[in-house]
């Protein structure tokens, strides 16, 4: 009796914030996505995707921009298998150093941190085979040196986000691709998606 081949564990990581800005630099048609369907069309036929971690950071001071998340973020809830995990959004004041002059910014705290913690763990807890990784973001090079050193048999593979590819990355992880424009587009939600509750959440008229 021929046996069933078994699939490769696969649960995916995405730097949320590092793929919107990615994405944003080539306009606002593919800010719609839905990462899972995206995930899932860039997979091996011997591949399995268990699970897909998002992480990201509740903006503020920009109704608009906060609005628009909001949306977006509660129609990534209606996924399946899929958990965002927050991290913060900091405001912060800079003063020119030649004028004197301050304004304020806003910086996302925690993130490459969230995303190190939790592909750590579950490595330890051998929940997957393979950790597939959305970012472009340098600051993962180190836990993804330390999973192929403690855990030569796993795998980081990292898709990087449209105009986001780094060579640091790109040299530490077993494997690496550019995520193209095509499977973005492919990649959408409907326009409007329908919660379990029934509500509906319709696309935002600036990502048209």
């Amino acid at each position: 009796m021929i046996q069933p081949i078994k699939k490769e564990k696969v649960i995916a990581y995405v730097d949320g914030f590092n793929l919107y800005f990615g994405m944003k630099a080539n306009g606002n048609d593919t800010l719609w996505l839905n990462i899972q369907q995206l995930i899932l069309s860039l997979l091996k036929p011997n591949q399995e995707l268990i699970y897909i971690y998002y992480f990201t950071s509740r903006i503020s001071n920009n109704p608009d921009k906060e609005k628009r998340q909001k949306i977006y973020l509660e129609a990534l809830e209606t996924l399946q298998d899929f958990k965002i995990i927050y991290g913060k959004f900091q405001s912060n004041i800079e003063t020119c150093r030649k004028c004197g002059n301050t304004y304020p910014y806003a910086s996302e705290k925690m993130t490459d941190v969230n995303i190190a913690i939790t592909l750590l763990e579950d490595a330890f807890l051998d929940k997957y085979d393979t950790a597939f990784l959305i970012t472009g973001d340098s600051d993962l090079v180190p836990p993804i040196k330390s999973i192929h050193k403690l855990f030569p048999i796993k795998r980081v593979f990292v898709a990087f986000p449209p105009n986001r590819e780094n060579i640091s990355i790109k040299n530490e992880a077993k494997g690496s691709m550019t995520i193209g424009r095509k499977k973005l587009k492919d990649g959408q939600f409907p326009q409007i998606v329908v919660k379990s509750n029934g509500y509906k959440l319709e696309k935002p008229i600036s990502w048209q």
